[in-house]
Formats: structure tokens, C-alpha cells, sequence
């Protein structure tokens, strides 16, 4: 059998070509673009099932690198802090706590069923654990965290067992997201607000002043943008802008496990970094910031990161864990639709919005919030625009949900040891 090792920049080029091959299978075959599954899924998987097939005829065993993941998911957040500003927190309002709240419920749903399932199949409920909340809602970072925590108690396995439920709840996470608020938007015949029916929004009549002015001045800067000629030196400015943002993010983060020996993940200080200076950006106008190529650089570093993240399973290895992991991430993927489709999305409005946020609760629920951007994208390129998901998402899974997810966790692991 052939082994091949790719280095960072054939891993990089390797990504490139199985995103724009994703990218031509969506526009090609009609059910991935009905279910408007994110084209770097669909090359991510298809390397996934090509390297699984070569290792299992012994033809070849490919390995890549991981090692530009951390940079490009880094890059992603960092450009949403850009495009988030202040004020529109407060559109966020009532939904905002709403689906914290059901994210919360959510953590908790998660790891009682993964305890009681492993329970049943006389699994170490502490392994079970694992294929809760931890790797659920909390992927592969948490995974490794507690799943260290639980090994140095004792239970061996833990780590390998989390990363697997995470990596089979990635695939699905951006899967089934785009099909499920799909249902919804056509069950119900969904649309999205506009400036015609924006008095039909339940919000005071201050926020929907507020509103209307959003979407009258992104309506004029998005035209602008595109008006307006990409020279090198833009580029380079907005390029600049985002490294900047990432380097004071990383020192913030720095700083906080120095004097307070906290670890705050550097996407989550970046992103906080970058929505500081689109505020302070907005008062005194430091610099005119390009939108339509920000965005396109968004998309264009989730994609990547996407891709790279499904190329790097071994679905080989994973084969060996499969059985009572696939047992208990089935259920928790029955009950998370379930519990979007009949309940969230009947507390978060019932409308255009709910459903797009209902992709992404599905997306990083079971996967990873790039997936729920993904799979937020995805619907919103297809049915239109929904400002509110992606600041509603992105603010929960970026920044709120730790608050309940970590000590969720911890409860449980003190409860079982």
C-alpha cells in the first residue's frame, strides 16, 4: 500500500480542489442544491469516502494536514466581528435570550440522553458522556478538553471516543441543517422581511426605526461596494485590517490566561477584538471598510476551513469506535430535530428568521457553529437574506453558550465520578 503525506500547502491545494469540486457537484446534481448543502461538505465528504476507499483495498493510505484549520476558522471570525455592530444587538432582543436559553435546555437534553443510552447498552456512562453536550454542541475543542478531565479519572478512551462523536456529528451537523429549515420555510411558505413588512416584526416602535435604518444604510454601503473597483491597495487594507484584529485578539487572549488563568479560545477574543473596532470604526471612521470583499473573504475561509475539517477524518480509524457511538449520536440527531421543529422554532417566531436559525442550532448543536454558518449561508443565498440569524447564531454559539455549556458539563463529569 502507497502512503502519502501531504505537507500544509499540498494539504491547502488538495482543499481548494475538492471545495470548487463540491462546489460544481452542487450546481450539477439538483438534490444537493434543492437541499442546499454546503458545497464544502460535499468535497470534504467525497475526499473523506475516496481516502476511505483506497485504505480499505490497501491502494493507498493519504494523509493531510491540519495545521492552516486553527488560521482559516480564525480568519472566518474575524471578519463576522467586522460585519457585527453594536446597535444590532438590540434587534437581537427577546430572540437573542430566547434561543440562549433553548441552547441551555438543549446541553442539558443532550447529556441525559447520552447517559441513559449508555446506561442501556452498559456503556462507561463517563464515555457516554462524551457523545453529549461535550462534543454535541461543544465539537472537537471540548472534546479534547474534558475528555483529558475524564481520562485522568480513570476512563481511558475519553478523548477518542468525544473527537469521534464530534467528527460523525460534523458531517451530520451539515447535512441535515439546510434540509430541516428548508421543510420549514416551504411547509409554511416562508419569507423574508422586507421594508414592506417590517411593522409586522414584534418590535417597539424605536427598534424598528432602528431597523429601517439598518437596512437602508447596508442597502447603500452593499452598493457602494459594489460600485466600487477591488484595487491591491484595498485589498491589502482590508487584509490588513482582519490580521490586525487577529493579533490583538490572540494577545487579549494572552493576557487573560496570564493574570487570570482563564483560557479564552483566540477565535473568540479575535472576533471580539474585530467587533471593537467596527464600533469604534463607526463613530470616527478610521477606515472605510469594504464589505462585499469582506464577505467574500468570509466565505471564502469558511469553505476552506470546512473542507480541510472533513478531509482530515479518518473514517478507517472511526470504523472501530462506531457502534455505540453511531447508537447514541442517532438519537441525539432524532431529538434535535425534534426539539427544532416543534419547539424552537415555535418560541423563537415561528417565521423566515426561526427557520434560518433553526439551521443553525442544527448546525453547531450536533456539529460546529462553521457549520451553522454554512448552513445558514446556504439558505439565504437560495430563499434571501436574514440579518437577524446571523446575528442571533454567531453571538450564542460564539460567545453566550460557554456561559451554560461548561458548567452543564461539569456537573454531569462530578455527578458520574
Amino acid at each position: 500500500m502507497i502512503t502519502l503525506t501531504f505537507n500544509t500547502i499540498q494539504t491547502l491545494t488538495l482543499s481548494m480542489l475538492f471545495f470548487l469540486i463540491g462546489n460544481l457537484l452542487k450546481n450539477k446534481i439538483k438534490f444537493l442544491n434543492n437541499f442546499c448543502i454546503p458545497a464544502p461538505v460535499i468535497g470534504g465528504l467525497l475526499f473523506c469516502f475516496l481516502n476511505l476507499f483506497l485504505k480499505y483495498f490497501h491502494i493507498a493510505d493519504i494523509s493531510v494536514s491540519g495545521n492552516l484549520m486553527p488560521n482559516f476558522i480564525t480568519f472566518f471570525f474575524t471578519t463576522i466581528g467586522l460585519e457585527i455592530s453594536i446597535n444590532l444587538i438590540k434587534k437581537g432582543g427577546s430572540v437573542l435570550f430566547r434561543y440562549w436559553i433553548l441552547c441551555g435546555i438543549l446541553a442539558f437534553c443532550q447529556n441525559i440522553i447520552a447517559i441513559s443510552i449508555s446506561k442501556i447498552i452498559k456503556l462507561e456512562p463517563l464515555l457516554g458522556l462524551m457523545c453529549g453536550n461535550v462534543s454535541m454542541e461543544g465539537g472537537h475543542g471540548y472534546s479534547a478538553a474534558f475528555g483529558l478531565t475524564i481520562e485522568s479519572l480513570g476512563i481511558n478512551g475519553a478523548v477518542g471516543v468525544g473527537l469521534s462523536a464530534a467528527t460523525i456529528g460534523l458531517i451530520i451537523g451539515g447535512i441535515l441543517g439546510c434540509p430541516v429549515a428548508r421543510f420549514l420555510i416551504e411547509k409554511y411558505k416562508l419569507q423574508p422581511s422586507t421594508k414592506a413588512d417590517l411593522s409586522s416584526l414584534k418590535y417597539k416602535k424605536d427598534s424598528m426605526r432602528v431597523m429601517n435604518n439598518f437596512f437602508r444604510n447596508r442597502n447603500k454601503i452593499i452598493q457602494n461596494n459594489s460600485s466600487q473597483k477591488i484595487t491591491p491597495t484595498i485589498f491589502l487594507e482590508q487584509v490588513l485590517l482582519i490580521f490586525i484584529c487577529i493579533n490583538t485578539g490572540e494577545i487579549i487572549s494572552r493576557i487573560f490566561y496570564m493574570t487570570c488563568n482563564i483560557l479564552l479560545p483566540s477565535v473568540v477574543t479575535c472576533m471580539f477584538s474585530a467587533v471593537i473596532f467596527r464600533n469604534l470604526n463607526d463613530k470616527i471612521n478610521i477606515l472605510e471598510l469594504n464589505f462585499k470583499l469582506i464577505e467574500f473573504l468570509k466565505e471564502l475561509s469558511l469553505g476552506i476551513f470546512l473542507t480541510l475539517s472533513l478531509m482530515n477524518i479518518d473514517l478507517f480509524e472511526l470504523s472501530t469506535l462506531l457502534p455505540p457511538i453511531l447508537l447514541i449520536v442517532t438519537f441525539q440527531v432524532i431529538f434535535i430535530i425534534l426539539f427544532s421543529i416543534f419547539i424552537c422554532f415555535k418560541i423563537l417566531g415561528k417565521d423566515f428568521d426561526s427557520a434560518i436559525i433553526i439551521s443553525g442550532l442544527i448546525g453547531h448543536g450536533i456539529g460546529a457553529t462553521p457549520n451553522a454558518l454554512a448552513n445558514m449561508s446556504s439558505l439565504t443565498q437560495k430563499y434571501g437574506d436574514s440579518p437577524k440569524a446571523f446575528l442571533v447564531v454567531p453571538l450564542v454559539s460564539g460567545f453566550l453558550l460557554d456561559a451554560i455549556s461548561i458548567p452543564c458539563i461539569l456537573f454531569f463529569i462530578n455527578i458520574l465520578s
